[in-house]
């Protein structure tokens, strides 16, 4: 395959001798693809003065993203195998570093040593105190730096730094920019971001804040989400999510099944209590609705429950074997907040998402009053108790194990 317009601008620029080379912008649109083909340039033009390190939001997702891609591309020869242990990897016959930045402790491993190339890897999922570290760590007169992003909101440390005086050489993608995708994919993809915060972002490439009511195409329409009946034998999977109440907040419980191949998510029913809840009246609970659900639905595969709470957990595990009922209980995943988010609205967007018209009340209104923290300059979900989060985490915990097998995303 060839390059892109951008791409070959990118490559040009290179010759230019700029510190920082950033490429923000949309998913898909070609920013990471060409640097299989930049770091293998780069790592053979170091001269030995300084660290040769590439650094990712953890190392498993570095290596996700562009070891693995650049081992199909130029063998096992030139591109090694990850040592935990030591931390580096042989690569182009150099020994380089990779590290996570979302950790400060694995940082500190190279803290005081220059650096004469780094390379970063979803750079907005960074902690900002590594990125301000990585900064001092440049300090070689060829020191290079080259990183992607997708855009977040406006005020984002690395949008700051990015519009400061330093030597940066930045790149804006649009999805469009990328004339390798095919319309269809192309269109698929404008279609599981439409109405959302997502599409300025990961489509059009635009840095814009997160504002107002979160899932804006539910709330504009709730009941074209409705199904009246769900044939239990269209599902692959029902889980149940939990979210316990506490001083503040409700206990949650929703049902969810998934279709056969993945292909929909069905809310198939949600109860919330806003009294607080012994465990023994919990376990009650707890045990009342599974049976419904099996009841209608002749199964129910795994409970995930909120893993903050251990005890009341153990409790539900002790009232499940005691009913003799066909559940797994266990702790709930608890992903990134905005990752569940992302998740909801994708399908959202795409007609996969149904909610049950009777026996989804609390999870109908959670959806349509759901909002952004618009005191918050990051995403952040607003959690001031005027909103029902309780219920949004337990289908949340519900359907994030299945993220990748719903949309092929880890």
């Amino acid at each position: 395959m060839g390059f892109s317009v951008m791409q070959k601008q990118f490559f040009a620029a290179m010759k230019e001798g700029h510190r920082w080379n950033i490429k923000t912008g949309a998913t898909r649109s070609g920013k990471t693809y060409m640097d299989y083909f930049v770091i293998p340039m780069r790592i053979r033009a170091c001269t030995g003065s300084g660290l040769i390190v590439l650094m990712g939001n953890t190392t498993g997702t570095l290596t996700r993203n562009i070891i693995d891609p650049m081992r199909s591309i130029w063998g096992d020869t030139l591109v090694g195998r990850f040592s935990s242990q030591r931390g580096t990897i042989r690569l182009f016959g150099r020994d380089c570093y990779l590290l996570g930045a979302d950790n400060k402790t694995a940082v500190k491993r190279v803290q005081g040593s220059g650096w004469e190339y780094g390379y970063g890897d979803e750079m907005t999922t960074w902690n900002e105190d590594v990125f301000n570290m990585v900064k001092s760590r440049l300090d070689k007169p060829n020191s290079r730096f080259d990183g992607t992003c997708n855009p977040d909101n406006p005020n984002h440390f690395i949008k700051k730094f990015i519009d400061s005086d330093a030597d940066v050489f930045c790149q804006a993608y649009t999805i469009d920019d990328n004339p390798f995708l095919t319309e269809y994919f192309r269109t698929e993809l404008k279609k599981e971001y439409a109405g959302t915060v997502y599409y300025e972002r990961f489509i059009m490439g635009k840095w814009v804040a997160a504002q107002g009511v979160i899932y804006q195409q539910f709330a504009a329409d709730p009941h074209s989400f409705d199904v009246a009946a769900v044939d239990p034998s269209t599902l692959a999977l029902v889980n149940i999510g939990l979210d316990f109440g506490g001083t503040e907040s409700g206990t949650s419980l929703v049902a969810t099944g998934i279709t056969h191949g993945y292909g929909q998510v069905i809310a198939l029913k949600s109860r919330r209590f806003t009294i607080t809840l012994d465990p023994f009246h919990l376990n009650t609970v707890f045990i009342e609705f599974v049976k419904e659900i099996l009841e209608t639905y002749r199964r129910v595969d795994t409970a995930y429950c909120d893993s903050a709470e251990s005890i009341l957990i153990k409790g539900i595990k002790g009232a499940v074997a005691k009913e003799g009922l066909p559940v797994t209980v266990r702790n709930a995943l608890k992903t990134s907040i905005n990752g569940r988010i992302r998740l909801t609205s994708q399908l959202m967007s795409t007609g996969r998402l149904k909610l049950r018209a009777d026996g989804c009340e609390t999870l109908r209104t959670a959806f349509c009053e759901a909002l952004w923290n618009d005191k918050k300059q990051e995403d952040e979900r607003l959690d001031d108790g005027s909103t029902d989060i309780d219920t949004l985490d337990a289908f949340e915990y519900s359907i994030e194990k299945e993220r990748k097998k719903l949309i092929g995303e880890e």
